[in-house]
């Protein structure tokens, strides 16, 4: 009775385990792409500031072990960047990132996690005007990410989620071919939605 007892506890423990070596995780998320702006030369001093957006999200991670996993993290957002208080335009922003995540407790439903990883970010449909002149930025960005949160079993297959993100980007501005300085995004990503495995 007692090893009879002890087998079906493991079968109950096995089939409420959340994901597993080769499981495939999508998320969909609502995020709040957060800039910790900094800047140097012109830009830093005539304040420099990029703002906030908050839009959806799409991610995907692969179980490469029950605890390892690799996610391609996918979204773009829109923001102002001003100078003081006058507003230059607004500029997009596509941060294609990839981390490499570690899952704690792989066998329960509740399923903290952390990563680290690089992105790479695309600027595009660049309307930042200064005295009526176009200003330029460099279109393309590298810099590492880390990541932290935590996915929630609900059902079998469907899981809620959170998840904070810090990323590292940087752009040149300039002006008729003067440069303005360098600025510094590193956003604060912050993240809540649903996901399924499959």
């Amino acid at each position: 009775m007692k090893k009879m007892t002890i087998v079906v506890l493991a079968g109950l423990l096995s089939a409420s385990a959340f994901a597993d070596q080769g499981d495939i995780l999508a998320r969909f998320r609502v995020i709040d792409v957060s800039p910790q702006t900094s800047s140097n030369d012109f830009l830093s001093a005539n304040d420099a500031s990029v703002k906030s957006d908050t839009v959806p999200e799409l991610d995907f991670t692969y179980m490469i072990t029950n605890n390892i996993g690799a996610e391609l993290i996918l979204g773009t957002s829109r923001h102002e960047v001003k100078l003081g208080s006058t507003s230059l335009g607004k500029v997009s922003v596509l941060p294609p990132t990839l981390t490499l995540q570690y899952h704690f407790t792989p066998q329960s439903d509740f399923r903290p996690y952390v990563g680290v990883g690089v992105n790479y970010t695309r600027f595009y449909s660049n309307g930042l005007q200064a005295g009526g002149q176009d200003v330029s930025v460099d279109k393309n960005s590298f810099g590492p990410a880390l990541q932290v949160g935590a996915d929630y079993a609900i059902t079998k297959n469907w899981f809620v989620n959170v998840d904070v993100k810090k990323l590292y980007i940087k752009t040149e501005a300039s002006l008729n071919g003067t440069a303005l300085g360098t600025l510094h995004i590193d956003p604060w990503v912050y993240g809540v939605g649903f996901g399924t495995k499959f």
